[in-house]
């Protein structure tokens, strides 16, 4: 398995799979149009995020989105991952732990002090962000009116 930066070919087609992403990673609440991913992903890859594939036989089994993120209370500017994601017949195979060790590797060379993702509470890439290091931070709380 390789993890680099996308080709051109490549990010159109993390692009367009990044609805499924979305929709797995907010566990089915949220399954945006790819107009939406477009107006969300483009001002992140603007300003300097990108994207690390694992690729196999020029397969795409899996991305992340990292970049940089500027903390609202102390205006500190730390690593952010945006996204993880792997299709579904490539998961149980250790990609995502290596997407984000990577990840992490990348942020770290960019001298970042600190890296820092969001994710819906029940979700199962949790175990893996506990293992590598993270630790709860902030919680969003809602109420359904």
């Amino acid at each position: 398995m390789e993890i680099r930066k996308p080709n051109d070919s490549e990010l159109k087609k993390v692009l367009e799979l990044s609805p499924q992403a979305v929709f797995d990673g907010t566990l089915g609440e949220v399954k945006p149009t790819n107009e939406k991913i477009e107006q969300l992903v483009k001002p992140l890859l603007e300003k300097g995020s990108y994207y690390l594939i694992a690729t196999e036989y020029d397969n795409l089994m899996g991305w992340i989105l990292i970049g940089a993120s500027k903390d609202q209370f102390t205006d500190k500017t730390n690593g952010f991952i945006y996204e993880l994601f792997v299709l579904e017949e490539y998961r149980g195979n250790g990609i995502s732990k290596r997407l984000m060790r990577t990840a992490i590797d990348h942020l770290r060379q960019h001298g970042y002090h600190e890296v820092r993702l969001s994710a819906f509470a029940e979700n199962q890439a949790i175990k893996l962000y506990k293992e590598l290091g993270f630790n709860i931070r902030t919680v969003t709380m809602s109420l359904s009116l």
